[in-house]
């Protein structure tokens, strides 16, 4: 059945102490309210409408990506039917049911929602419940001797016996056509003095219209974000869940509770995670990776049987099958590491291409250099890339050899087979198979120090 999908998503977010809205604070990489629309969208919701308060073209920015949304705004935070009554413009015309979701509340799953529009049926109210075992502080349900929904109390107006109730409302609705009629009757005649959606139970059967359940057994979709502990707990659910899928595919996690991964990184079989590794944005890792304890990886691109070392950060860039790198190697964007190829502690590289077996062991900076086949990059060589203005680029050939504590000057070339002796200082191109000394002649002042020491007395 065609139906649309409202997300309530104009809170105030106070108690996140934060001046960033509460629906864009990010879980796994991405804002809070993107769950709930990914949800939305994969229900097959005709029309998706996200109702925000302040901050809409904030929002508006962070759901860019997703085709087909439409955005209206609570100006007046009146509660939760006041919300709703702001989507009746967009959705005049539309006669199939409407969900309404918060955006606050993003492991709302599709089975739900599409199980809320069955429920319905084509007339009438649905909602969906919950049993906990401990209650207090939500609104309970309240059902006559037939089993039918007559009410919604909240926690500090029931008595003493409607709070042994254990079924509670977890704030999840569908409504028929006739909502925004019904929304018109809606009461503020509470403590606040705001209009909310439980209420509708009272305009539906009054209106001699069916208000019907649909338990869940899954306590998480209650679990709501209005503080960092809440956020924190919430991103704790999705973690298990990627971690578990993943490991049923084959990827091995040694002390699993450790690894942060977003949901938008892949991962192939007999994949090894070492404690601590980070994973982030549209990472892909091929079969038989080990990536070791504490890298963090944005954006990568692994093929299968790389190895990275412990504490390797990396963005943007691809490693081919066979290659390493690490410990403590740092890559910047577009960085290519060719088959074989290894990059060693304390290297780091941005806009480089390592061609097939080249080598860089350590301590070194490499930036818009292409190395050759099976190059070797002493200890301490530096690429001077930049001249205050622009940045230029270095060639290195194959076979080439740079010693240690080399600076090479950009623009610059180096032929197939040169070498270039430790501790020079490189600004001119060596020919293929050449020596290059480009350093100050050694000269040892015989008695210096001596005679400096007898001065001083």
């Amino acid at each position: 059945m065609k139906h649309a999908v409202v997300i309530l998503a104009a809170g105030l977010g106070t108690r996140m102490k934060s001046r960033l809205p509460k629906m864009l604070h990010p879980l796994l990489g991405k804002p809070m309210v993107a769950y709930g629309v990914e949800t939305a969208l994969r229900s097959g919701a005709e029309k998706v409408v996200v109702v925000v308060g302040h901050g809409l073209e904030q929002v508006r920015e962070a759901l860019k990506g997703y085709g087909g949304l439409e955005f209206t705004v609570q100006e007046q935070q009146l509660g939760t039917a006041h919300a709703l009554m702001q989507a009746r413009r967009v959705l005049e015309g539309f006669d199939g049911p409407v969900v309404v979701t918060q955006g606050d509340t993003p492991l709302t799953s599709v089975e739900t929602l599409t199980g809320l529009v069955e429920a319905l049926g084509h007339e009438g109210m649905a909602l969906l419940t919950m049993r906990l075992d401990n209650p207090t502080g939500y609104g309970r349900i309240l059902r006559d001797k037939r089993g039918e929904i007559v009410a919604n109390i909240e926690h500090k107006d029931a008595t003493p016996e409607q709070r042994e109730i254990k079924e509670i409302n977890a704030g999840i609705y569908c409504f028929d056509s006739h909502v925004w009629e019904a929304l018109e009757h809606v009461s503020n005649d509470n403590a606040a003095g705001e209009y909310y959606l439980p209420d509708l139970i009272r305009v539906y059967r009054e209106r001699g219209r069916r208000v019907v359940g649909l338990l869940s057994d899954d306590p998480s979709e209650l679990l709501g974000v209005n503080s960092r502990a809440q956020l924190a707990e919430v991103e704790r659910v999705l973690l298990s869940r990627l971690r578990e899928h993943w490991m049923t595919q084959g990827v091995r996690m040694i002390q699993p509770e450790t690894i942060y991964l977003e949901p938008t990184v892949e991962l192939a079989p007999d994949v090894t995670l070492w404690p601590g590794v980070v994973l982030r944005g549209h990472t892909r890792i091929g079969e038989g990776c080990e990536i070791g304890a504490y890298c963090v990886l944005t954006d990568m691109e692994l093929e299968p049987h790389v190895t990275l070392r412990p504490h390797v950060v990396a963005e943007s860039s691809v490693m081919k099958s066979g290659s390493d790198a690490g410990p403590f190697a740092r890559f910047r964007p577009g960085v290519l590491v060719e088959e074989g190829a290894h990059v060693g502690n304390f290297v780091e590289m941005k806009n480089t291409r390592m061609r097939r077996g080249a080598k860089a062991g350590h301590v070194s900076y490499l930036g818009d250099t292409d190395i050759g086949e099976e190059a070797n990059i002493g200890a301490g060589t530096v690429v001077a890339n930049y001249d205050g203005q622009r940045k230029h680029k270095t060639v290195i050939g194959k076979r080439a050899f740079t010693g240690s504590n080399s600076t090479l000057v950009a623009p610059l070339e180096v032929g197939d087979g040169a070498y270039i002796a430790a501790g020079s200082t490189v600004n001119k191109a060596v020919p293929e198979d050449a020596l290059a000394i480009a350093r100050a002649r050694q000269e040892n002042k015989e008695g210096y120090v001596k005679r400096l020491r007898e001065r001083r007395g």
